[in-house]
């Protein structure tokens, strides 16, 4: 999710280290390289979402329109030209629509940049009020292809406001009405192409979320006590995000123990702990758009049981045999497979399983994908090339009443890391934080 106030930027209180104009303007112009001629893509903002009544969820910015723009805000649209378009009295390969300032929202919401500061903060020299996209004197029949972003099915109508982005997209509905140039795949394939890389600007900020994520797990392994709920060990790991500097969650936290440990997204979190519990704690933070994404399974007690260990450490094997697969040329799902290969053996040989083939049993999930501006990240699946970050996270879960021996029953492990793929060994970004049993163990040892 993607939060943030740049109209703050112009003050050195705050934050100074979001991505600059320039970078965003060199997506554009890589955006525009890879489209037709005679064409125009056209981006939408994320739509506002309503929790209850007169709350809203914390604004979160479309990753694909913030890569363009820069822009935080909502209600606005982005037109990128493949060859420059004459339009009144100007001439330019791209527009951007904004919301107004306005002195009353501004006093309940926070600041906005309007098209002043879209340009001196944003690097764009053509903006304007959103409400004004209505009036675009521009043909879309002169296009071969409009590649345009999908429209979500949950934008609602602000009745008040002619520049909502239910009126964007309306307008723009009406402009290309019965065009069939209209193109939202190619859109998704070039973002995919683009997203898939990370420049250097974005590995900072993706290697901040992760040293920040680091640091919390870490914490949680020094205070976690068996006399807690999930939902405080999950506090101790949020608590560290935002004390050093996350805006958000990437993701709801997942905090599962025992039972809990076995199912792979839960994140009700509300269990007391008890000491023979394993905990899955898959939790990132977020930092300017950017999100890390790494698990750790613990022992409530600080102590592994003997059984606990030892799918753990199979486990860990998997993740190390995957992690090693993690090279550039490599088949994107070369980690699972080399994860795969090791659970399959390894089940078999503590007589959990009979036949490799059951190990989907108990390992029923990829053990990869790409992180980014999304946790689930877009990308094209084909081989790995140099600048992509993925996670690797195989697991084992063996909910109660499986057709194995009862003395493994409720015991659920996850070890997840990010990595980013280089062309020579494998950039392990999450690293420094502990996932041997004897490193976690010894943390654990040292509860403050």
């Amino acid at each position: 999710m993607l939060i943030g106030n740049l109209y703050a930027q112009s003050d050195s209180l705050y934050d100074r280290d979001w991505l600059s104009a320039s970078f965003h303007k060199v997506r554009r112009d890589s955006l525009r390289a890879k489209m037709a001629p005679k064409s125009v893509t056209v981006v939408f903002a994320n739509a506002e979402r309503n929790r209850s009544n007169d709350v809203d969820f914390q604004y979160s910015q479309d990753p694909n329109f913030y890569y363009l723009s820069g822009l935080t805000e909502p209600n606005a649209v982005l037109l990128v030209f493949k060859e420059p378009q004459t339009i009144d009295s100007i001439t330019t390969n791209e527009l951007i629509y904004v919301q107004p300032r306005s002195p009353r929202d501004e006093s309940w919401t926070g600041k906005r940049l309007g098209i002043d500061g879209v340009k001196q903060k944003l690097g764009f020299e053509h903006s304007y009020i959103n409400t004004d996209f209505a009036d675009l004197n521009l043909d879309f029949k002169k296009f071969d292809k409009i590649y345009h972003s999908p429209f979500n099915n949950d934008v609602r109508d602000d009745k008040n406001d002619a520049g909502d982005l239910y009126s964007l997209i309306k307008n723009f509905n009406d402009k290309t009405k019965d065009l069939q140039t209209k193109d939202y795949y190619n859109f998704y394939s070039f973002m995919s192409d683009l997203r898939e890389i990370k420049t250097p600007e974005e590995l900072v900020q993706l290697r901040k979320a992760i040293d920040i994520t680091c640091a919390s797990h870490l914490e949680l392994m020094k205070k976690l006590e068996s006399n807690m709920t999930e939902y405080q060990a999950q506090a101790i790991v949020e608590y560290g995000f935002k004390y050093n500097g996350s805006e958000y969650v990437g993701y709801p936290s997942i905090v599962g123990a025992g039972e809990n440990s076995c199912i792979l997204h839960y994140i009700t979190n509300r269990k007391k702990l008890t000491p023979t519990d394993i905990m899955v704690v898959d939790a990132g933070a977020e930092y300017h758009g950017y999100t890390a994404d790494v698990t750790r399974s613990l022992p409530v007690s600080g102590k592994f049981s003997e059984e606990q260990k030892k799918i753990y450490n199979l486990v860990l094997q998997a993740q190390l045999a995957g992690i090693e697969a993690c090279k550039e040329g490599n088949l994107f799902r070369a980690p699972h497979n080399a994860a795969a290969d090791v659970i399959k053996k390894g089940l078999m040989d503590l007589g959990i399983i009979s036949s490799p083939n059951d190990f989907v049993k108990y390992f029923f999930h990829g053990t990869s994908h790409y992180l980014g501006l999304d946790v689930h990240d877009v990308g094209n699946y084909g081989r790995f090339k140099a600048g992509q970050v993925i996670t690797v996270e195989p697991g084992i879960y063996i909910p109660e009443n499986s057709p194995c021996d009862k003395k493994w029953w409720n015991i659920g492990v996850r070890i997840e890391d990010d990595i980013l793929i280089t062309t020579g060994t494998p950039d392990v970004l999450s690293g420094k934080l502990a996932k041997t049993v004897e490193d976690i163990e010894k943390l654990m040892e040292k509860k403050k």
